[in-house]
């Protein structure tokens, strides 16, 4: 019998334990880091000067700005799609500028190398 109730009380013991742990987690501040970090390295390739990159580049700060909004509200699970979504379009962003500087110094090398063989004939 008496083991019996030490099981019942260590399984209490857990499911409280558990309790505090989910609270806890609910309670947690939101990790906008990446996102916003994301964010800056759109900037920095330039994202701004390409028309598709911007376009998600500004879907990135709206939606970060979106999550922060949610997690002030409580709607935590909310806000972590928010960032992760985030997250995504500051890095398809990021691509699509660099995809975009890539095919401009492709047509400056074609470019060049016309000349090149313009100059040669």
């Amino acid at each position: 019998m008496k083991h019996v109730s030490r099981i019942g009380i260590m399984l209490f013991t857990v499911a409280i334990a558990s309790t505090g742990l989910v609270a806890g987690c609910a309670n947690a501040p939101l990790r906008t880091e990446a996102s916003t970090s994301g964010i800056r390295a759109a900037e920095e390739a330039g994202a701004a000067k390409t028309p598709q990159a911007s376009l998600h580049l500004q879907l990135a700060k709206e939606e970060l700005e979106s999550a922060k909004s949610l997690s002030a509200k409580g709607d935590k699970e909310e806000a972590a799609s928010m960032l992760m979504r985030a997250e995504a379009d500051a890095e398809l962003a990021v691509v699509l500028s660099h995809n975009d500087t890539e095919k401009s110094e492709a047509m400056a090398a074609i470019e060049r190398a016309r000349q090149l063989r313009k100059d040669n004939q």
